[in-house]
């Protein structure tokens, strides 16, 4: 294995600091620094970029973001038995590397950030990925304080990311994702690659934000698209109704039929959804 770096190896690292893998944080260690170098690379070119990591752990990415050139790392750790780990990594490239200590889903990281756009690079735990991604698709203002994000997920959760319509995975965080970023599966990680080896197979994903997405409120379509793939098997006639305004006029409005269901909608549709809610909420049958 080639070092990335003349830190020691991960598995020394995590013995040494006694970091055994807790489920409770939806923990899964990657243990292979040339893999962590991987997908540090696909975040390239991280030369004069801050990147925002969440859930680090020993600090494996932590690393290669580093070695390979990233300016700043902005580092959001949970477990305070990490940070040991992480403050001789920080030690190592002394100014380059800021821990925060916490829970991710609490901190605001746009906060620790210059006027400079960030970078999101992270081997994300599992229990939290999906709303942390929902948080950064649906930030405001827009274009975002990122300029894109590489994330691993769990390959069930990647393919509903870049789902279309007709394809299996495709509901509510396939249209958020596809409204306002460009989404793309890089390569698979195998379950042998992490300690302990997950169930499944696990993917990265690069998102890039559009800079000009279609016009619409994140809170409606989020409210729409929850309603409409809550009950998924329905006639959106019928699982819009939790949305609490006339449902015939709504459609109507988005000139969707009555009988169609979620899955037959694409993002422009759910968008128009949306904003058709949006005015009937606002009792006014203006434009959009």
């Amino acid at each position: 294995m080639t070092q990335i770096d003349d830190l020691p190896p991960l598995r020394e690292v995590i013995r040494k600091h006694g970091l055994t893998p807790k489920k409770s944080l939806g923990q899964n260690f990657l243990h292979d620094l040339n893999l962590t170098a991987r997908i540090a690379r696909a975040a390239e070119p991280l030369e004069n970029i801050t990147v925002v990591e969440i859930g680090p752990g020993p600090g494996g990415l932590t690393r290669a973001l580093l070695s390979l050139g990233a300016r700043r790392v902005i580092a959001v750790e949970r477990d305070e038995r990490a940070l040991d780990a992480l403050s001789e990594i920080a030690a190592h490239y002394p100014g380059r590397l800021d821990v925060v200590s916490g829970d991710a889903l609490k901190i605001d990281v746009s906060e620790q950030l210059g006027p400079e756009r960030a970078r999101i690079v992270a081997n994300l735990p599992y229990n939290i990925g999906t709303v942390l991604l929902i948080g950064w698709l649906t930030a405001e203002p827009w274009p975002p304080w990122y300029d894109s994000m590489v994330l691993m997920f769990q390959r069930e959760v990647a393919e509903r990311i870049v789902a279309r319509v007709g394809d299996k995975g495709y509901g509510r965080l396939a249209v958020l994702a596809g409204w306002r970023t460009e989404a793309k599966i890089l390569f698979d990680v195998a379950p042998t690659a992490f300690v302990p080896p997950p169930s499944v197979t696990s993917s990265v994903v690069r998102l890039v934000p559009r800079a000009e997405p279609l016009a619409c409120d994140a809170i409606a379509l989020q409210r729409v698209t929850e309603a409409a793939f809550g009950q998924r098997r329905k006639m959106l006639r019928q699982s819009l109704k939790s949305l609490g305004v006339d449902t015939g006029a709504l459609l109507a409005g988005a000139g969707i039929e009555p009988t169609a269901r979620a899955e037959e909608i694409d993002v422009a549709g759910f968008v128009t959804l949306a904003r058709t809610y949006v005015r009937l909420r606002a009792g006014t049958s203006e434009g959009g």
